[in-house]
């Protein structure tokens, strides 16, 4: 079956196309969403919520990109949404503490479960402090470092995921190379960023 096909049988509503999609998908997603959130249960609630979207507004998908392109992009938007809801969370949370509210706050790593497929590090605690690093770039370099280096993705994919021109990804990417050696220039001292 084409993928036009398989795209218009979607749009449809067939059972066995949704069916298909998860099968072909699934794991991907998931992989996609553990790379921006190194925490399981998170990952796959967010996983959960990219395939919601997916059936939510396939009947919107126009074919201007590839299906998996559309489905990697909302996967890294729901992702990223999560993160920025995580960090509101904190902040806040943070600033009921000061000002004297008995809520109290989380200091509980949120790291707490890493186990990445993609990547076999020596021991956790180099893991952690990897993705604790990835965590403080600016947005742009946290996703096309991500998407290039943990999820594997080539220029082309990231150019077609994030609609960046291949330049921008590029240059984004060296900034973040950069930015991720100097944070980690006590834990990681290979040039194989």
């Amino acid at each position: 079956m084409t993928e036009q096909n398989f795209i218009q049988k979607l749009k449809e509503g067939k059972q066995s196309a949704f069916s298909q999609l998860l099968d072909d998908y699934q794991q991907k997603v998931f992989s996609t969403c553990i790379s921006f959130v190194p925490n399981k249960e998170d990952a796959e609630d967010i996983a959960q919520e990219v395939f919601l979207e997916v059936f939510k507004s396939i009947s919107k998908f126009k074919g201007n990109s590839k299906l998996s392109t559309w489905i990697y992009r909302i996967a890294t938007n729901k992702c990223l949404e999560f993160i920025r809801k995580k960090n509101t969370k904190k902040r806040f949370a943070f600033m009921q503490s000061i000002m004297g509210n008995e809520i109290p706050f989380d200091k509980t790593n949120y790291f707490t479960e890493f186990k990445h497929p993609g990547i076999l590090l020596e021991n956790k605690e180099k893991s952690e402090t990897i993705f604790r690093a990835i965590n403080t770039l600016p947005e742009s370099q946290k996703v096309i470092f991500t998407l290039a280096k943990i999820d594997g993705k080539s220029y082309q994919e990231i150019v077609e995921i994030t609609g960046r021109s291949l330049s921008s990804v590029e240059s984004i990417m060296f900034r973040a190379k950069k930015s991720l050696k100097e944070k980690l220039a006590n834990f990681y001292k290979d040039d194989n960023i």
